[in-house]
């Protein structure tokens, strides 16, 4: 896999059955590394290390059922009232980030409602702040540090 616009990182990998597994810190195993599993371990460790958000208030690929129809998010981070805080959608490096993730994400918001909104393939980040009372969002350059959250 190669490099991605995220910090480097140190992860475990390990080799069975002709695969690579790579160890996600948050469901506490090996999973097949697949490009989005590449990209969704960068998010998780720049979440974790440079964003300083706690394991404890992380998720990784859950199911929502939306319409009638079931979904999986890839990355949910929630406030200590159980609230979410933050949506990830994370796609493959091969994937353009286009409207159609966007209102991929936007659609998995309406039933969530996350406070910020973080859309990446690994090369490309965007970052948004929703204003749900006033029915709009900003972009930002980063997500905020989880310091600055818990004031």
């Amino acid at each position: 896999m190669g490099p991605l616009n995220f910090p480097v990182y140190q992860f475990r990998f390990k080799n069975s059955e002709n695969k690579t597994y790579i160890f996600d810190l948050i469901r506490k195993k090996f999973v097949v590394l697949q490009p989005e599993e590449w990209v969704r371990q960068h998010v998780l460790h720049y979440l974790l290390f440079d964003k300083n958000y706690p394991k404890s208030l992380i998720n990784v690929e859950k199911q929502l059922t939306f319409n009638g129809l079931i979904k999986r998010y890839d990355i949910v981070v929630f406030k200590s009232d159980g609230s979410i805080d933050i949506l990830v959608e994370c796609k493959a490096p091969s994937i353009q980030v286009t409207q159609n993730v966007f209102d991929q994400i936007a659609q998995y918001n309406l039933k969530l409602n996350a406070n910020y909104l973080m859309v990446t393939n690994g090369l490309q980040n965007f970052y948004c702040e929703i204003d749900a009372t006033h029915k709009k969002y900003t972009f930002l350059r980063q997500i905020p540090d989880y310091k600055r959250r818990v004031r």
